[in-house]
């Protein structure tokens, strides 16, 4: 072993013949090799695993839009919900249906007394029923040939008769269902 300064003396020529002799480039070549794929190995996997983070993110985004538009489509409902609760709605539906509000409740007492004075709810105003026209005009129209108003009010009486034309079915004076009473 000479350097370039010549061959090594004392501890250095010592220490030189520990030290294995170079066999040339061929002893480096497997350990480039390993480096290189070691350092490909480590590329390809951060790339999938980029990828893999990636599509998780957009999947985590689709969920995120899915559960705000079925969050805002909560609310809406819940907005009609509430819509239809109050009790203003809930008069009007009970109205279009012919209910009318309760007097004043009575309860059963422990002893099946009565407590309070029951009384049946008020019949609701009849709505007005419009008249069919008759079967047989001859008789019952009148010279301009509109037919008669049998049966109904005129405009300046302001009231209803007590006999139903013909064609109408007279109501029985019975009392309507009430809005009370859960």
């Amino acid at each position: 072993m000479t350097g370039a300064r010549g061959p090594l003396k004392g501890r250095a020529a010592r220490l030189g013949r520990l030290m294995p002799a170079r066999s040339g480039p061929a002893a480096r070549t497997p350990f480039v090799l390993l480096v290189v794929v070691l350092l490909g190995g480590g590329l390809i996997s951060l790339l999938m695993l980029n990828s893999a983070l990636n599509q998780g993110s957009f999947r985590l985004r689709e969920l995120k839009d899915r559960t705000t538009a079925l969050t805002d489509e909560e609310q809406a409902l819940q907005r009609d919900v509430d819509a239809y609760a109050a009790p203003d709605a809930l008069e009007r539906r009970a109205r279009e249906l012919g209910m009318v509000p309760g007097g004043s409740p009575a309860f059963l007492g422990p002893g099946g007394t009565v407590l309070g004075d029951p009384e049946p709810a008020p019949s609701p105003e009849p709505t007005p029923t419009p008249t069919p026209p008759p079967t047989d005009a001859a008789p019952d129209a009148t010279p301009s040939g509109a037919p008669k108003a049998t049966g109904t009010a005129t405009p300046d009486s302001g009231t209803t008769p007590t006999t139903p034309g013909p064609g109408t079915t007279p109501t029985p004076p019975a009392t309507a269902p009430t809005t009370s009473g859960r």
